[in-house]
Order: structure tokens, then sequence, then C-alpha cells
């Protein structure tokens, strides 16, 4: 994916996030590209299905991997609005993902270089080149919104 096309792709990931909010997920949204297409888009569903692993990225990623046929996602750009948690980064590399372009940082969490870094890991079979803070107020505007409201 050219990565002038990274506002825009995450513009779609901004729109998949705030479908969690019908569900009182938290609004993270994920989009998988290849080939300048969209193959995947999904958002939070663990409220939704009970489903600790049901994230946006490994729904995504599991979309991708039906779509193309097999689970190797190395021509694939996943966009996702917030940092990926360590679940998510470690099937990240696992799938072997092309490129990762997130908004947010997660201070608190974040696998992709805010805590630790798993997709760019010495240590790991496959390093994952990454995009940090694409539309990154966008995407922390939402989720501090969503979190003032619970709290509120």
């Amino acid at each position: 994916m050219p990565h002038g096309d990274d506002d825009a792709m995450m513009a779609v990931a901004l729109d998949e996030a705030r479908a969690a909010l019908a569900h009182d997920d938290v609004p993270v949204g994920a989009v998988v590209v290849r080939d300048g297409r969209i193959i995947a888009a999904r958002h939070n569903e663990r409220e939704l299905t009970r489903d600790p692993t049901a994230h946006a990225e490994i729904l995504a990623l599991r979309d991708a991997s039906a779509h193309i046929g097999h689970w190797r996602l190395d021509d694939c750009t996943l966009v996702v609005t917030l940092e990926p948690c360590a679940m998510c980064a470690g099937a990240m590399v696992n799938s072997r993902l092309g490129r990762l372009v997130y908004g947010a940082t997660d201070p608190k969490a974040g696998a992709a270089g805010s805590c630790f870094d798993l997709v760019d890991s010495a240590l790991l079979n496959h390093r994952v080149p990454r995009t940090a803070g694409v539309l990154a107020d966008d995407c922390g505007r939402l989720l501090v919104d969503f979190f003032r409201a619970r709290r509120g």
C-alpha cells in the first residue's frame, strides 16, 4: 500500500471503531489492505461475543487470511486505530504481516513501541515495519471520549 493512502485507510478503520460502540466494546477498528484494496475490516467484539481474543486486529487478520486462502500476510498492511497489544502484535509477527500502521499509542499496553516492541524484536523470526501516529488525535479522542463516558 502506498504510504500516502494511510490517512484514507485510517479513516475507514475509524469508521469500524465507531461501529464497536453499538455493542459497548472499546472503539478500536482495523482494516487489512492488499494491493491498495481493503480485504478485511473489523472492530472490537469482545463484549459482543464474550471472547477475550476478539480484538479488531485478530478478527481482521483472520478475515484477510480467509480471503487470501493462506496464513501468510506478507503482502498486506494492517491499519488499526490503536497501537496493538501483545496478543495482536504476536499475531502480526506470526502472520508475517508486511506492514503495520496505527493511530494512537497505548502507553499502558502497547506492544509496538510504547511498553515493549514485539513487532520489531530481534528475538523473533519476523519483523513488521510500522508507521505510527496516523490520525492519532482522532483515534485517541474516540477512546478518551468512550472511557470518559463510562466513568461519568
